[in-house]
């Protein structure tokens, strides 16, 4: 192998080092924080650093293919289906405002009490952002009161039944007198936390009640979507049990 041979290997060693890497990364990421062996934060971090260098990596590998230098081995292979991987969990994520914080009752949100004496809450403000309303009015309009015609008493049972029946929910605080409960939701791989509060009330206009709640994430800008899904869940498992319970 003469010397240009040589000099034409060595960038391609590189980039399979660099994709080994990349995809070294990718799966760690989510591994060792789903281990709880890290900080959420810091396994969702390591992940994306993964598939931003998978990404580069590959793309890389192509330009060099398309002028017939080759695309690489097995650690460019490896980036490939990382990067391809990073791009669709992206893309296929939920769109919306880049909020965290979504409730029911923009005009009135349930307040967190129980949440603010976690301690991962410590010097957070959890009060609801004022700009927020009008954000999520234009993405979310279907969030709105859950009525229950029953009296809040009952509401609260039901509205108890459901939350803790709720996939990752634990329940932080009950408060019947108050209507009133909260929780805290952890995801399933990289452990992120969300608070949720509930609050149940009359409703003087049908005489029954109104029940209200609120979801907010403690790490990042945008949710991609996870709150307000999170609403939309608990309101349709609400529906069920009520559709269940009247036959």
């Amino acid at each position: 192998m003469g010397p240009s041979s040589r000099g034409a290997a060595t960038p391609s060693r590189t980039l399979d080092i660099l994709g080994l890497v990349a995809m070294a990364l990718f799966i760690l990421g989510p591994l060792l924080a789903w281990l709880r062996w890290v900080p959420a934060l810091a396994g969702f971090v390591t992940f994306a650093l993964g598939g931003l260098l998978a990404l580069v990596v590959a793309i890389i590998a192509a330009i060099r293919a398309l002028r017939g230098r080759g695309f690489g081995r097995g650690g460019v292979l490896a980036a490939a289906v990382a990067a391809l991987v990073f791009v669709w969990s992206a893309v296929s994520g939920g769109r919306g405002p880049m909020i965290n914080d979504f409730t029911t009752d923009p005009a009135n949100p349930p307040v967190f009490k129980q949440a603010a004496s976690e301690p991962a809450n410590t010097g957070r403000d959890l009060s609801y952002p004022a700009g927020f309303a009008e954000q999520q009015r234009t993405c979310c309009a279907d969030l709105v009161p859950m009525q229950l015609a029953v009296p809040p008493g009952e509401a609260f049972v039901q509205v108890e039944s459901v939350a803790t029946g709720m996939p990752a929910w634990r329940i932080s605080r009950r408060d019947p007198a108050a209507g009133e409960l909260e929780a805290v939701v952890t995801s399933a791989v990289f452990g992120f936390q969300d608070d949720v509060v509930l609050r149940v009330r009359p409703d003087p206009a049908s005489g029954g009640s109104r029940v209200d709640m609120r979801s907010k994430s403690r790490d990042g800008k945008g949710d991609r979507g996870v709150n307000a899904a999170r609403i939309r869940a608990f309101r349709d498992a609400m529906t069920a049990r009520a559709g269940a319970g009247s036959r």
